[in-house]
């Protein structure tokens, strides 16, 4: 009777081993962008998608786009540092001064091609940025593509022409950038930008193409001045998960996540954005 319960009892113990083993986890992805950006279909749904199948389906993932599980987008940071959610893209000059480190990448005319510079963004922030970046897993660093000036009702040909003009900008670093130019700086995320340019609520904003094209900033300008090689301002992109959530993990799906993040993706979402400029 002894050997009996005994192999009765292993057996249920086998059986709840192998159903823990298979637990699926469901990681939650928050951003701010509209489904049609190039980070939802470009980055965050491939990711997405490589993770599930990598895992057989052992990771799910949902992804919240435009801010749709609520806050603002300066907010994204906390939320994933704070565990609201698993993990968020955004823009880490969002929060301005938070991240001084982070903002040699910012500065007027120094980064060039996004593909090049995502590398060194990436490598940067390994090496760097990890003290800033407490409380959350950095998967991945990277920019945009040179970004350019889109107007309503004003054209920018030469640098003064920038005088008084009120721009909208997405950091400190843009922000001093603009100032120094005569400019009139004027902070707000992106995703107020089109109705601030309607309204003539600002003249101007600095925006990559990929990003103006969905938010149809172009239905609202009709000059555009941008340059050749570095470009005037580029932002810093984080693609982060909750530390204490990723360190959760089991070591195997851990590897899954970092097989598909990292120096492993930033040539190609760089590349990504480059491609997004010309389209």
């Amino acid at each position: 009777m002894f050997n009996i319960l005994r192999i009765i009892c292993l057996i249920l113990l086998t059986g709840l081993h192998v159903a823990q083993a298979q637990e699926t986890i469901t990681l939650r992805v928050h951003h701010f962008l509209p489904t049609t950006s190039t980070t939802h279909a470009g980055l965050l749904v491939p990711w997405a998608e490589a993770l599930e199948a990598d895992s057989d389906g052992r990771i799910q993932v949902e992804i919240y786009p435009s801010m749709q599980l609520g806050g603002k987008p300066p907010q994204l940071y906390d939320q994933a540092r704070d565990g609201v959610v698993d993990a968020v893209w955004t823009v880490l000059g969002y929060n301005a001064g938070r991240f001084p480190i982070s903002e040699v990448f910012e500065l007027p005319f120094v980064a060039g091609d996004a593909e090049a510079t995502s590398q060194a963004a990436h490598e940067f922030a390994q090496r760097h940025l990890r003290r800033e970046l407490r409380g959350v897993e950095p998967l991945l660093v990277h920019t945009h593509a040179p970004g350019t000036f889109h107007l309503a009702g004003h054209r920018v040909t030469r640098m003064e022409d920038l005088e008084g003009l009120k721009i909208r900008t997405p950091s400190r670093t843009a922000t001093e950038s603009l100032k120094t130019l005569g400019a009139q700086p004027v902070g707000m995320p992106v995703p107020e930008v089109s109705q601030a340019l309607s309204m003539g609520v600002v003249d101007a904003a600095v925006l990559p193409w990929e990003v103006a094209r969905p938010l149809r900033i172009h239905e609202v300008t009709d000059h555009h001045t941008q340059f050749d090689g570095p470009g005037i301002y580029t932002l810093v992109f984080l693609f982060a998960m909750n530390q204490d959530r990723y360190r959760s993990l089991p070591e195997d799906l851990r590897a899954i996540i970092n097989r598909h993040s990292g120096m492993n993706i930033a040539a190609k979402v760089g590349r990504m954005w480059d491609e997004a400029e010309d389209l």
